[in-house]
């Protein structure tokens, strides 16, 4: 597939104030391809100074955006979804070539993301408040749900479509103006995004994008100006105990979607032809680079075998290969360190005794790809037993009773997602409300849904995005107080 003539449209200078323009000095960054290790592109390496520009921009438009009908704002953004549903054979192109899944996850990822903007066009009309009276008779009680304010967003590498649209959708709705820094690894796609909102209709100022080699340098100001009143932010965990540090000295509103750990349950009585499925689905998508991949599976030592077996063939037949091509199942990682750091805990592992059923190896050649891979009989003091794998690695454990899986699953200090396959629905239910995640999958091996809250307990973050709570992250509680006569 050649993504040339798309390339050759792109905007890929900063939006400021609703204006396309060159970073300070001229700067650029390098895009590649990780499937090839081709450039791509360049695109605009904003400055400290570009990063106020934008947020100025942002503060200057926030008065007039809240004051806009919410209506409009949903118009706004439906349009947008539509766009983004028209374009993505486009934008799914782009992304794979920039980040390294198989355009059939692109293009899935297109309709997902695109589905926040429709979900939030429906929730900006039912923006609700309250009346009543206080108990002594005495007062009116009114309260109102008004925008934050201007938001700080900053998303991954590994989702760039969905994360932005999971993030500017319900800010739209709410009122809320933006400033925006996505991953400089992925920045394609997120300007395929602010072009989608700008022929929808989203006013000057309203969204700010800064792309830069340096995250520091256009985050810290952005906290620093005094204007932003909420930081979202999806990455690391390190990454964003930082940010809440910095959030902490102007008491700025946060929503924090950091790591997971994920442990997949199967008990003695799961079916597990369904079982094996949801494992390909947790753990292959995106070639396992998500939060919410399965990374420790926990497999009832009565099944196993037969589980393991069934896995590896499965995961062993996956066709490997550049995203772009035809019949694509695994792309590559997205880049050199997650190849390193993938190989290395599967070497870890390998070294005190684990065993491979499948894969276990880079490939040579151009691209950063390692083979699907499924171990098993993994030592507790392998390092992938407690570290985001970020890659195609199904690392398998055994257990014997209930207790012993809980207690496995929930030895980490995150808690973003968790699965579970049980065929009894009594003792699925009983398991679910003891692990100590902020998802579960139950006998499914997908949880994200636009028409859910996404977000984790723990080390796994603060707040919730996506269904009716979504919104709520965006918007402040007023009461105004009045006497009754």
């Amino acid at each position: 597939m050649d993504i040339t003539p798309i390339i050759d449209k792109l905007n890929t200078g900063l939006f400021i104030n609703g204006q396309w323009r060159d970073a300070e000095g001229g700067k650029t960054i390098e895009v590649h391809n990780p499937a090839t290790g081709e450039l791509i592109t360049t695109v605009a390496d904003g400055s400290a100074a570009d990063a106020d520009e934008a947020i100025r921009a942002a503060g200057e438009a926030q008065a007039g955006w809240a004051a806009t009908a919410p209506r409009e704002r949903a118009e706004i953004l439906r349009r947008a979804f539509e766009l983004l549903i028209e374009r993505a054979d486009d934008i799914a192109a782009v992304m794979t070539a920039e980040m390294g899944k198989p355009f059939a996850e692109s293009k899935g990822e297109v309709t997902y993301g695109a589905e926040f903007f429709r979900w939030f066009s429906e929730e900006a009309v039912r923006v609700g408040g309250d009346y009543t009276q206080s108990t002594d008779g005495k007062t009116r009680i009114m309260v109102s749900r008004e925008p934050v304010g201007p938001c700080i967003l900053i998303t991954p590498w590994n989702f760039p479509l969905a994360m932005g649209t999971r993030k500017i959708g319900p800010a739209i709705a709410a009122g809320c103006t933006m400033v925006f820094k996505p991953a400089k690894l992925t920045p394609l796609t997120s300007l395929m995004l602010v072009d989608v909102l700008k022929e929808a209709g989203l006013p000057d100022g309203v969204l700010n994008v800064v792309t830069s080699d340096s995250a520091r340098r256009v985050v810290t100001p952005w906290m620093e100006s005094g204007i932003a009143r909420k930081i979202t932010f999806t990455g690391s965990t390190e990454v964003g105990i930082g940010l809440l540090k910095q959030a902490a000295d102007s008491v700025m509103k946060t929503s924090m979607e950091l790591g997971g750990n994920a442990p997949f349950v199967v008990c003695e009585d799961a079916d597990l032809d369904k079982a094996v499925a949801g494992a390909v689905l947790a753990k292959m998508r995106n070639g396992g680079e998500a939060c919410t991949a399965a990374n420790r599976l926990f497999v009832h030592s009565s099944v196993a075998e037969e589980f393991s077996t069934k896995l590896a063939e499965k995961i062993g037949a996956m066709k490997v290969g550049n995203g772009l091509d035809e019949g694509t199942e695994v792309g590559p990682l997205v880049d050199q360190d997650s190849l390193d750091k993938v190989e290395s805990l599967v070497n870890d592992a390998v070294s005190k005794g684990a065993k491979v059923l499948t894969g276990g190896k880079k490939r040579d050649g151009a691209g950063y790809f390692f083979d699907p891979t499924v171990i098993t009989d993994v030592p507790k003091d392998s390092e992938i037993r407690t570290t985001e794998i970020f890659g195609p690695v199904a690392p398998i454990v055994t257990f014997d009773t209930d207790e012993e899986a809980l207690a496995l699953a929930n030895e980490t200090e995150y808690g973003l997602a968790g699965y579970l396959f049980s065929e009894n629905i009594e003792r699925a239910l009983s398991l679910a409300e003891k692990l100590e995640v902020g998802m579960i999958g139950l006998n499914t091996g997908l949880v994200s849904n636009p028409a859910a809250p996404f977000g984790g307990v723990k080390m796994s973050g603060l707040g919730r995005e996506g269904g009716r709570v979504g919104i709520d992250e965006f918007l402040e509680v007023k009461y105004v107080a009045t006497p009754r006569s």
